[in-house]
């Protein structure tokens, strides 16, 4: 027993060195992270000190993001593309098709 103690020690003392040596992998930011990543590089860029800062970050870090239009959305800006170019018939169905599979800017 009393020679089993130390040979532990040492590898467990060994080992914390391989925990040490093994790199760290960085993890993917949040959406959060990156938000928060965004909104202090513009207030960097900004010059924004103080109470002006903490403001601006405020309002960015609370700011949504633009909402996608619904499919019926962009069905009636797709039909009224196609009739402001006049299309009929197969260029029409053409020109829907390839209106409505597009994803939003």
């Amino acid at each position: 027993m009393k020679k089993l103690l130390p040979a532990l020690a040492s590898v467990g003392f060994l080992l914390s060195f391989a925990t040490i040596a093994t790199p760290v992998v960085a993890k993917e930011a949040t959406p959060q992270q990156q938000k928060m990543a965004t909104c202090n590089a513009d207030a960097g860029s900004k010059d924004l000190k103080g109470d002006e800062r903490k403001t601006f970050m405020k309002s960015c870090l609370s700011a949504k993001p633009a909402k996608a239009p619904t499919q019926q959305e962009k069905m009636k800006t797709c039909n009224a593309d196609a009739g402001t170019k006049s299309l009929k018939g197969d260029e029409r169905k053409a020109f829907m098709k390839d209106c409505l599979s597009n994803k939003p800017a």
